[in-house]
């Protein structure tokens, strides 16, 4: 087997990999030559795209509601 030749399993092992670190070149390489070639990884790589893309909006959604409820805590009480 050549280096640039993964299997599934080694490349969403990949994908995932990519989500904590910067891959070294010939990994890169290996991850577009299989996505090239493999019908189920690109979608793998979608799915992990979209988990990241609605951790992402609930991290924000969290962050406004907490300002929210500091901006309540910090305002003149009601008569």
């Amino acid at each position: 087997m050549t280096p640039f030749r993964r299997t599934c399993k080694e490349v969403t092992a990949l994908v995932i990999a990519r989500e904590d670190r910067a891959l070294p070149w010939r990994d890169r390489l290996a991850l577009r030559l299989h996505m090239a070639i493999c019908a189920a990884c690109p979608t793998f790589e979608r799915q992990v795209f979209t988990m990241r893309n609605a951790m992402k909006q609930w991290r924000n959604y969290e962050g406004a509601e907490a300002l929210a409820r500091s901006a309540d805590d910090q305002s003149p009480p009601k008569p």
